[in-house]
């Protein structure tokens, strides 16, 4: 006779660590971009000296009035000054009158 594992008891392991932050709501959606001030944010990395260009023209077009706080006022988002750019920026969001940000680009 062969005696069978007992199987009554498994270790199960969650593959997801725990949660180090918690949850807080959304800020409000603007109703229009129309006569708001749009921020740019760049990581320094996937081509964001082209795209920006092409963004802030398309919604100009499309959205009278719109103002755009180019992103080499904030700094780069990524690299040897990220800590000091993101503490940085609800000063200077604020500073700018910023309504949005753009946060780009990342490949």
């Amino acid at each position: 006779m062969t005696m069978e594992p007992d199987r009554s008891k498994e270790r199960v392991l969650w593959p997801r660590g725990r949660k180090t932050v918690d949850l807080r709501p959304l800020a409000k959606r603007l109703d229009t971009l129309e006569g708001k001030t749009l921020g740019e944010l760049w990581d320094d990395l996937f081509r964001g000296d082209e795209i920006f260009p092409i963004l802030r023209e398309a919604l100009a077009a499309r959205f009278p009035g719109v103002r755009f706080v180019d992103y080499r006022v904030f700094g780069s988002t990524h690299g040897g000054e990220e800590h000091a750019t993101i503490a940085g920026l609800p000063a200077k969001l604020r500073e700018h009158g910023v309504d949005a940000v753009i946060s780009g680009m990342a490949c």
